[in-house]
């Protein structure tokens, strides 16, 4: 089955089928976490839901959660053996590695949250006999924000590798809403994260509304505005800020 699953990529590159494997792996751990019923708690959300759910023509590397209510006692121990069985009934070793956060690694992500899980699916092996090219381990890096801003709206997204099976997801809009968050207030300085663009870009194509609301929560969770009497107006303003600094 994995190599039907790899083959209906049509990878031209090694890189192509190194990105296409890294998918796969991360549908069967979306896999094991519904056995588990990880998603009464959590929403997926961030670039790799985007693509696999929505279709956005890049890949991405990480499954990142967010909580639906907020529980900063929350723990992901308790999900992930079923991860590890789903792995295992398709014939594939792999360990988790626990993610300590510091500052250095913690810009990794958009923000510098202390409230965040972090978890990593590490490939025991790889698959010469496949012939496919692909670096001997590929990690996964499991992020769930305990802490999360809220009003946020989610739906249910089916999904039918390595069986069907359904995943809370946020909706595109609230999804554009993390995504213009990110790209105008990332802790990183002068920092461009290209697909930032890009992926605004494509949100604006399919003519995404913005969840303006979740922006809003977003931004004052993260403390980069003050109060919720920001208007669209402003927002504006600020992502023109944004275009003049990266010109």
């Amino acid at each position: 089955m994995l190599k039907q699953w790899l083959e209906s990529y049509q990878a031209q590159s090694i890189g192509e089928t190194n990105n296409a494997m890294r998918e796969i792996l991360q549908e069967i751990a979306l896999a094991g976490l519904y056995r588990a019923g990880f998603y009464k708690h959590a929403a997926f959300y961030g670039g790799t839901a985007l693509r696999i759910f929505y279709g956005l023509p890049r890949f991405s590397e990480d499954l990142d959660f967010s909580l639906l209510t907020k529980d900063p006692s929350f723990k992901l121990k308790p999900f992930l053996n079923a991860v590890i069985n789903e792995f295992s009934s398709l014939g594939l070793q792999v360990s988790i590695i626990e993610k300590k956060k510091s500052i250095e690694s913690a810009v990794d992500s958009a923000f510098l949250k202390t409230d965040t899980i972090w978890k990593e699916i590490k490939l025991e092996q790889s698959f010469p006999e496949l012939k496919l090219g692909i670096i001997p381990s590929i990690k996964i890096k499991i992020e769930v924000d305990t802490m999360p801003p809220t009003d946020f709206e989610t739906e249910s997204k089916l999904l039918i590798k390595p069986f069907s099976f359904y995943v809370n997801t946020f909706t595109l809009p609230c999804l554009f809403a993390g995504k213009l968050h990110a790209l105008l207030f990332r802790k990183w300085k002068n920092r461009v994260k290209g697909r930032d663009w890009f992926d605004l870009e494509w949100y604006i194509k399919k003519d995404i509304p913005l969840h303006f609301n979740h922006f809003v929560q977003r931004a004052l969770d993260s403390g980069d505005i003050e109060n919720r009497s920001i208007s669209k107006a402003e927002l504006l303003n600020l992502l023109h800020q944004k275009i003049a600094e990266v010109e």
